[in-house]
């Protein structure tokens, strides 16, 4: 379980095939309070800790994982958003984030908008019931609220704005348009989604 709000940015060093896609992270982590075994959700994907070092761990990342998140993150110099998991009685300063990924999206465009930068999503149909104005959304495992919400032919379209905290603490301080994102719907949402699926 997550909040969705990113401790460190870290970057792939290393990449090997080894049935699953082993990564090296580097990190700012201090690994001798991280077991093996733990979690770590990278850009918004729960991985579990297989192997470390002083400033560094390592994930296997499987096929399916593959095929089910953002190109690009799992590469050589990929930077990943990453967050430890929560301990009971840390603070949810953000929303309950999974490490599961719904859809991955697309930057349709950015724009400064007095201090903060608005980024325009379009998102595929997977994701279109569970997107809310004002609602939860994680990116690339960002906790996020979205401003707004507008239906299109083949999913949705929806805009956050993304203060300069919030960008000088993530991977969101280079955005473009084309780029994709991993889209974590809001827990809860997707609870009762599952219910009125049921129903029918």
């Amino acid at each position: 379980m997550f909040t969705g709000l990113i401790t460190d940015v870290g970057h792939v060093r290393a990449v090997e095939q080894k049935g699953d896609l082993r990564l090296v992270i580097g990190c700012g982590y201090d690994m001798a309070g991280i077991d093996l075994g733990a979690s770590i959700a990278c850009s918004g994907v729960c991985l579990t800790v297989v192997d470390k070092g002083d400033d560094w761990f390592a994930v296997d990342v499987s096929a399916e994982t593959l095929n089910r998140t953002a190109a690009g993150l799992w590469q050589e110099g990929a930077r990943l958003n990453l967050e430890r998991s929560l301990r009971l009685g840390d603070e949810l300063g953000g929303h309950i984030v999974t490490g599961h990924v719904d859809g991955v999206g697309e930057i349709e465009a950015v724009a400064e908008v007095g201090g903060s930068t608005r980024v325009t999503i379009v998102a595929p149909p997977i994701v279109e019931a569970y997107v809310a104005a004002k609602g939860s959304i994680a990116l690339d495992g960002v906790s996020l609220t979205v401003n707004e919400v507008e239906p299109i032919s083949d999913g949705v379209r929806f805009a956050i704005n993304i203060i300069p905290h919030t960008a000088e603490r993530t991977t969101f301080s280079a955005l473009a348009p084309g780029r994709p994102v991993n889209i974590e719907i809001d827990i809860l949402a997707r609870y009762i989604g599952r219910m009125m699926e049921l129903r029918r």
